[in-house]
């Protein structure tokens, strides 16, 4: 099939659209290569896509709308992965225009782009940040997320949102998924592993909040990967038995599901900073604050729908993800400019 993949540059897209090229798809990337973190990593992850048959490459926002037109009404997509988009919680909370230029206007020039040129199915990523405020353990997607705590996490709600319009009104297929803080290599410079791996071997102080208290579900990036190409394989069709007397939030009378992706095993951030320690053979020195604002205290998946319909649950362990991602750090971080 014919793929678009939305931040072909970013950690996830660049693996995904690694996967989708193995498998002999033809995967044309989009990234505008925005200077939030060092774009140096970013030409770093295309280098490895150029060149590989199948793949074309697009300079293009995702807010330019009639660039947008123009690329879906050329390539007549099959599929869509929209991966693209402005990350990262604590900067929303000074750049909030961003987000709604790149998280909303953006989506709904793909959501756009998908009902008028036939795309089969738009798998829409989004973030375990929607369930906000919510302190029921573990995080269902059958469960409410109308409580966001930073404005990242609203406007990927109201990606989420946009695509359930699309899917009642147009019968557009779309499937949404939550994933929980992914790591690995190649991973974006601006969060925790990849922060505190450059601090740590540089000698410098590392900013732990909640004292490192507070438990993430990490994922690692392979697993999160092959779960986005499975669910791409499986398109939603209508929920026979919703219920609009009581609706379930994962599903609805519309070709629309939401899937968690998840590792489904919280680890405590101290023990992250732990598991680090022991294998770059470094002590951390910490800074302890607060918890940071917009931040959840916990979270933990529930995915126990993802492994019903498509067969799949991730599995690495966070010893062993971590232990690849220092390995792959030490052998090619430097090489781009780390």
């Amino acid at each position: 099939m014919k793929v678009l993949v939305t931040g072909a540059a970013g950690f996830i897209g660049l693996h995904v659209a690694e996967r989708l090229l193995a498998q002999g798809h033809e995967v044309v990337g989009l990234d505008n290569l925005n200077d939030y973190y060092d774009v140096a990593l970013k030409h770093a992850r295309l280098a490895r896509l150029e060149g590989r048959a199948g793949f074309r490459f697009r300079r293009l926002d995702l807010a330019d709308a009639d660039g947008m037109r123009a690329l879906f009404a050329a390539e007549r997509f099959e599929r869509v992965v929209h991966l693209g988009a402005q990350a990262g919680v604590r900067y929303s909370l000074t750049h909030p225009q961003v987000y709604l230029d790149s998280n909303v206007t953006g989506t709904l020039n793909v959501l756009e782009g998908c009902r008028h040129n036939g795309v089969g199915h738009l798998v829409f990523a989004s973030t375990s940040s929607v369930y906000g405020m919510n302190t029921r353990m573990p995080f269902s997607p059958h469960h409410g997320a109308d409580h966001p705590l930073s404005i990242y996490a609203s406007t990927k709600r109201a990606g989420e949102l946009l695509g359930h319009n699309y899917a009642t009104l147009f019968g557009l297929p779309v499937t949404v998924l939550r994933f929980f803080t992914v790591y690995g290599p190649w991973g974006r410079p601006d969060m925790s592993p990849m922060l505190f791996t450059r601090k740590m071997l540089a000698g410098e102080t590392i900013d732990v909040f909640n004292g490192g208290r507070h438990r993430r579900d990490f994922t690692y990036i392979d697993d999160i990967a092959e779960g986005v190409l499975r669910v791409c394989d499986r398109v939603p069709s209508p929920d026979a038995a919703w219920d609009g007397d009581a609706p379930d939030p994962a599903s609805s009378r519309a070709p629309w599901r939401v899937y968690n992706i998840g590792n489904q095993s919280p680890v405590e951030l101290l023990r992250f900073i732990e598991l680090l320690e022991q294998n770059l053979g470094v002590k951390a020195r910490m800074n302890y604050l607060p918890l940071q604002l917009g931040d959840v205290p916990d979270t933990l998946a529930d995915c126990s729908d993802l492994e019903r319909d498509v067969g799949y649950r991730p599995a690495t362990p966070i010893e062993e993800g971590v232990r690849r991602f220092v390995e792959w750090y030490q052998g090619h971080y430097p090489i781009i400019g780390g």
